[in-house]
């Protein structure tokens, strides 16, 4: 039997050379017949730590690596485009705080102008 392909989207990048990849699907509910959405969650062995969080990417079907890794990455399909807001808040307050003294100079000038 051939060896699954699956595409799915990297949730968590926090382990060394192992991504949590969740593969979304629709499910028929097996009563009511209505469809819903479902998710499966995989561990995914990336040696080289290719992926990212965000990222999608193809996984393969492997032997078990450990005791819950039985997928490896294939490839890195569509890179992540998110952007991570709190270091980019993190950067502004040390702009800010490197700025403030010479903002701050710049301002009471403006003021003694307009007086």
């Amino acid at each position: 039997m051939p060896k699954r392909i699956l595409t799915g989207r990297v949730k968590s990048d926090k382990m060394d050379k192992t991504r949590v990849v969740q593969i979304a699907r629709l499910v028929r509910h097996p009563k009511y017949g209505k469809i819903y959405r479902d998710r499966t969650t995989c561990y995914v062995h990336d040696e080289n730590n290719e992926s990212k969080e965000g990222d999608t990417v193809q996984i393969i079907e492997s032997a078990p690596l450990s005791k819950k890794k039985r997928w490896a990455l294939v490839s890195v399909i569509e890179k992540s485009n998110e952007v991570d807001v709190t270091a980019m808040k993190a950067a502004r307050k040390l702009k800010e705080a490197a700025g403030d003294g010479s903002a701050d100079a710049s301002e009471n000038t403006a003021e003694t102008a307009a007086e």
